[in-house]
């Protein structure tokens, strides 16, 4: 278990959508550039062209969803976050693991296998701590909880 999911969710509820999809272009930026950024140190376009890249592009849609909800309001309440936050998981799983299907010639059956069952339990974690650390992120990021991001 990575804290990548995590911080993608925390981070864009925090910044909104435009910060929270611009910090995840950075990250991926980074890594393409030659920072060990990604997942075991790992860098480099052939991350990004591998198995695993599906699951990092997924992250800017993700914090872009995130953000967007958050700036409507919907991490003012565990409940409607933690919906935002599935959801928002949920296109992570399934830009990775259809690109995992693409790249490794898996069907979709195996993607899900291999590049989503072993992560639920730990992603539900996550998304449970993500939704109760958001007021923490929101005085990081500098604003109160009743205030709009990205204005």
């Amino acid at each position: 278990m990575t804290g990548q999911t995590f911080a993608v969710l925390v981070v864009a509820a925090a910044l909104g959508p435009t910060r929270g999809l611009a910090s995840q272009g950075l990250y991926l930026a980074l890594g393409l550039l030659g920072l060990p950024v990604f997942g075991h140190g790992a860098h480099g376009v052939h991350v990004i062209l591998g198995a695993t890249g599906g699951y990092l592009v997924g992250f800017l849609f993700a914090a872009l969803l995130v953000g967007a909800a958050s700036r409507r309001g919907a991490d003012r309440s565990i409940p409607r976050e933690l919906g935002v936050l599935t959801l928002a998981s949920l296109v992570i799983y399934l830009m990775g693991a259809g690109w995992l299907a693409v790249v490794t010639g898996m069907t979709a059956a195996q993607a899900f296998a291999a590049g989503v069952a072993p992560f639920v339990a730990g992603d539900a974690v996550k998304l449970g701590l993500a939704s109760v650390a958001l007021p923490a992120a929101w005085k990081l990021a500098g604003h109160s909880s009743n205030v709009r991001h990205d204005r």
